[in-house]
């Protein structure tokens, strides 16, 4: 069995949902996650996630002086830049493991290794949970140096990761991979199976886990499910039958959370982390709720 470690700057404060990330994880043990943090320890921290204590300006001295840049953003933001170089910028918390992987943390994992089973991650060196690009929100690379220093192909590296944050994780990292995005998808692939030995060892699967975004549904509408329900580890939809996902990407649930803070106030987080562990709850556009209650319900 293949051992995946998940590398994961985050800085500032930790968001309401954490304990909903967390307890999702925690119904993955076979995967790490390595946390790089300034926000301290949650309460009931799952064995396999690590915090390790780091201010924001030390880590990014740290990415200077491995990277030979000057490497000093005014937001941890700009850290999404750099996904594709955590695994030389940790190569040694990486020993012993197979894969690593980037991600983000406004996600709920399902069953991710009835997903990224051993014969799939046996055939490739990469693997995107988008179709058409890296995903920013979940994938892995395979723990070798050839794939840990392959960020260096991006052209002008150096300057654009000290530059604005451009999503080079989705967009030029991706192009080492993909090119000829526009060619028709018969002759997107020959195309890039033939003349790109990356693309070959790589497999881009889209897995529907960011729903409400330019991806239509699996039956090519834009008819999104309107709830999510994750139950002891495994996570399904309303418009999905027995089909489960490896995660829920929330993206575009956050703005609407975010406009109506009030229904995530500090003297709810307690409840929060109840309903976290009680091994089953609810995700829609109204946020995280019990089975036991309809979203619309939800105060």
């Amino acid at each position: 069995m293949f051992r995946i470690r998940f590398l994961m700057p985050y800085f500032g404060k930790w968001p309401f949902w954490m304990p909903f990330f967390l307890e999702s994880c925690r119904y993955n043990p076979d995967f790490d996650w390595l946390f790089f943090s300034d926000c301290g320890t949650p309460e009931n921290l799952p064995d396999n996630v690590r915090i390790r204590a780091i201010s924001f300006a030390d880590y990014c001295e740290m990415i200077s002086q491995r990277l030979d840049i000057r490497f000093a953003p005014p937001s941890p933001y700009k850290l999404c830049d750099l996904k594709p170089a955590y695994g030389l910028l940790h190569a040694e918390d990486l020993q012993g493991y197979d894969f690593w992987a980037f991600g983000d943390i406004d996600v709920v994992y399902g069953q991710l290794r009835d997903y990224f089973t051993t014969e799939y991650l046996a055939r490739y060196d990469l693997i995107s949970s988008f179709a058409r690009r890296v995903s920013g929100p979940l994938t892995l690379i395979r723990n070798t140096q050839e794939m840990r220093e392959l960020f260096q192909r991006v052209p002008n590296w150096r300057e654009r990761f000290c530059g604005p944050h451009e999503a080079l994780d989705e967009a030029a990292f991706t192009r080492i991979f993909l090119k000829r995005k526009n060619f028709p998808k018969p002759l997107f692939r020959l195309f890039n199976w033939s003349t790109n030995p990356l693309y070959r060892k790589s497999d881009f699967q889209e897995s529907y886990s960011t729903p409400e975004g330019t991806t239509p549904w699996i039956d090519g509408s834009h008819n999104f499910p309107r709830e999510w329900v994750w139950r002891h580890g495994h996570l399904t939809s309303d418009r999905s039958g027995d089909r489960e996902f490896p995660y829920l990407h929330f993206m575009r649930y956050k703005p609407k959370w975010e406009a109506q803070s009030a229904r995530v106030p500090e003297c709810q987080s307690e409840a929060y982390r109840k309903l976290a562990q009680s091994g089953a709850f609810r995700i829609s556009r109204e946020g995280f709720s019990s089975l036991d209650v309809q979203p619309h319900e939800i105060a």
